[in-house]
């Protein structure tokens, strides 16, 4: 194997754009129409959230241990799903067939490339939101509360339990915003070219920053999107993910630009 072949060429990192409403309800078209031609394609990446739903349904969710599990395990594969997604909607922009091996191959390679450190990045997000919503729970709280939350749901419903939803809702809502600033262009964007993914998501964030209104708009959709599909056990899930998830790759492709 060649230097080349073991060391690709950087790519120029490209411009931002403007992003408007108008791209963004473009975007979701787009996303509609890509999951209703391959729908095949979403439904698969889509399943591994939908069976870890249920697995954690059926394990007994809600406890310290599987809120880690949540926290390992959902985004170690939501980069690849993720993936996959675009690569489906980047082939089915450009005219290129879709199949199977090629696709899963073209995810599979990621591991090789800058997808993993993104993996390894939103990890350690998610544990540091899981250590402040434990903290933010306990002083409200107490740390008693916490053994057992299932038996003491009424207690959410007293003026201290009504103020901690509040403060873990707020805090919650910065954190999450200030995670997907730093990977709605950043992901498709490892996908499609060579370029670091500090880079990326520095590029990202400037994109978010630039188009604050809009950018903060998406993250509002996808938000009441995934939680409105978590609703029916998860099943809505099978659908608002790959088409959220094709709209976020058109979305990308009318906030970045080459250089002239």
């Amino acid at each position: 194997m060649t230097d080349a072949q073991e060391h690709p060429e950087a790519s120029p990192v490209p411009e931002i754009g403007t992003v408007t409403i108008r791209d963004i309800l473009a975007a979701l078209s787009s996303g509609w129409y890509d999951f209703k031609t391959a729908p095949a394609f979403g439904l698969f990446f889509s399943a591994f959230y939908v069976l870890g739903g249920f697995a954690l349904l059926l394990l007994g969710a809600g406890t310290v241990t599987w809120t880690l599990a949540v926290s390992l395990g959902f985004p170690l594969v939501a980069p690849f799903a993720a993936v996959g997604l675009y690569e489906v909607s980047r082939r089915l922009e450009a005219g290129e067939p879709l199949r199977w091996g090629e696709i899963l191959g073209v995810v599979i390679s990621e591991k090789d490339r800058q997808i993993p450190w993104m993996g390894a990045i939103i990890v350690i997000y998610f544990l540091f939101w899981t250590f402040l919503a434990h903290m933010v729970f306990a002083l409200f709280m107490g740390p008693s509360a916490l053994v057992n939350v299932s038996s003491s749901v009424e207690s959410f419903l007293t003026p201290r339990g009504i103020a901690m939803l509040g403060t873990e809702m707020v805090l919650g809502g910065i954190i999450a915003f200030l995670l997907f600033s730093l990977t709605v262009v950043s992901l498709p964007l490892l996908l499609e070219r060579e370029v670091d993914f500090v880079t990326a998501m520095l590029l990202s964030f400037r994109a978010v920053k630039q188009n604050f209104g809009s950018m903060l708009l998406w993250a509002a959709i996808i938000a009441v999107l995934t939680i409105l599909a978590m609703i029916p056990m998860f099943l809505g899930l099978l659908v608002v993910l790959p088409v959220l998830g094709h709209a976020t790759w058109h979305l990308y492709r009318r906030t970045l630009y080459d250089p002239i």
